[in-house]
């Protein structure tokens, strides 16, 4: 049987630079760990390999010598196998903290950018918390709003006890042997780390209970109501307690709710501040004007100086957004962009023309600016 080279296991090329391999590894990594793939012989294996390629190849010696002689080379070299055979500890918790997240705060309607929880029970195949993605309108995230969501949570399979084997018989897990760890070497030091095949029960599944199809869970759908405050913005999470999945004792764990607003046609948002940009004919600018222009909750005047420039911005306080975290209300910025017409007439035409020459010299600032240029370029050229 071919033994895959190192650099494909990791999809990366043989002149990758130490980052690359990183985060290559990183990704393999969360993607084939045996708790995203419970009962996953394949993925468990392809975990095993991305672990000992990556204990090589982030080793320069090491990497070296598996350039020249390949993996017979590195006999005797302290090459390790398996999940923890050498590798950096800040690789290693990166990756931990990159699946299982951190602790989750608040309570309903609890709001912030921590990540969610991943609370789980002895023996229990699912974590009690859970995350989804809520789409919002541009105005339902200004204003807030009251929406009911329809959601499927999960609940322990009475006829296999949640184990997800047939009557609930398991065997003893080959991972950690039975022990329910497995250990992390970094140096001379060891870390124990509960085993994420089997979560620490020391016990797999041998043949799938059929109720559930070998999961532990069945799903159950419901309907709940939630409130919106006013001045959420994508990615902003939000936390409902008690809506996410049940526990074999009815305990139900959190629903995070990771908001995405849709954009607006006409304003932009910027945290609690909202651009809107403002077309203005030329002559409104050279003239002066006061203009009426749309804000979030109805209409703002807007007075144009004379001789307004374009992208000049004109600042609202208080006609932004509501800060979620109770700041106040950010500032609308008005920005001018200047229309000047596209075609023109004889008669506008001689408009023009005798309004440029009814203000004489003013009328060609590039006269006046440049007489000196010319001088000097001339004089370059006189020697």
């Amino acid at each position: 049987m071919t033994e895959m080279d190192y650099y494909e296991i990791l999809e990366v090329s043989r002149t990758c630079s130490g980052s690359e391999l990183k985060k290559s590894y990183r990704k393999l990594a969360m993607k084939y760990h045996p708790d995203r793939n419970p009962d996953d012989k394949e993925a468990e294996d392809k975990f095993k390999e991305v672990n000992q390629a990556y204990e090589v190849l982030k080793d320069q010696e090491k990497r070296s010598i598996y350039d020249q002689y390949g993996k017979a080379g590195l006999e005797g070299h302290g090459m390790g196998g398996g999940f923890g055979g050498g590798q950096n500890m800040d690789d290693i918790m990166d990756m931990f903290n990159s699946m299982f997240g951190g602790g989750a705060g608040g309570g309903f309607g609890g709001f912030g950018g921590g990540g969610r929880g991943q609370r789980r029970q002895a023996n229990q195949k699912y974590n009690l918390d859970f995350e989804i993605e809520l789409p919002l309108k541009f105005n339902e995230a200004i204003f807030g709003c009251e929406k009911k969501i329809d959601i499927k949570y999960k609940v322990s399979c009475d006829d296999c006890d949640g184990t997800g084997a047939e009557s609930g018989e398991l065997e003893t897990c080959d991972y950690c042997n039975g022990q329910g760890q497995v250990v992390m070497k970094q140096g001379f030091m060891s870390f124990a780390q509960t085993c994420p095949k089997c979560q620490g029960e020391g016990q797999k599944v041998s043949s799938s209970c059929q109720s559930c199809s070998g999961r532990g869970y069945h799903e159950e759908p419901d309907t709940i109501t939630i409130n919106i405050p006013a001045g959420v913005d994508s990615g902003n999470r939000l936390r409902a307690q008690g809506y996410g999945n049940q526990a074999k004792n009815g305990q139900r764990g959190d629903l995070y709710l990771t908001f995405n607003v849709e954009e607006d046609e006409h304003f932009v948002r910027d945290g609690s501040n909202i651009y809107i940009e403002v077309p203005v004919f030329f002559t409104q600018a050279a003239l002066g004007e006061t203009i009426t222009i749309p804000s979030l909750d109805g209409e703002l005047e807007l007075d144009l100086k004379i001789g307004t420039k374009d992208k000049e911005q004109f600042i609202f306080r208080g006609e932004g957004v509501e800060d979620v975290h109770g700041g106040g209300k950010g500032q609308l910025v008005a920005q001018v962009k200047v229309i000047y017409p596209k075609k023109l007439d004889d008669a506008q035409k001689e408009l023009l023309q005798e309004l440029q020459e009814s203000f004489g010299v003013e009328s060609k600032p590039h006269t006046s600016s440049f007489d000196s240029a010319f001088s000097k370029v001339k004089g370059w050229f006189s020697k």
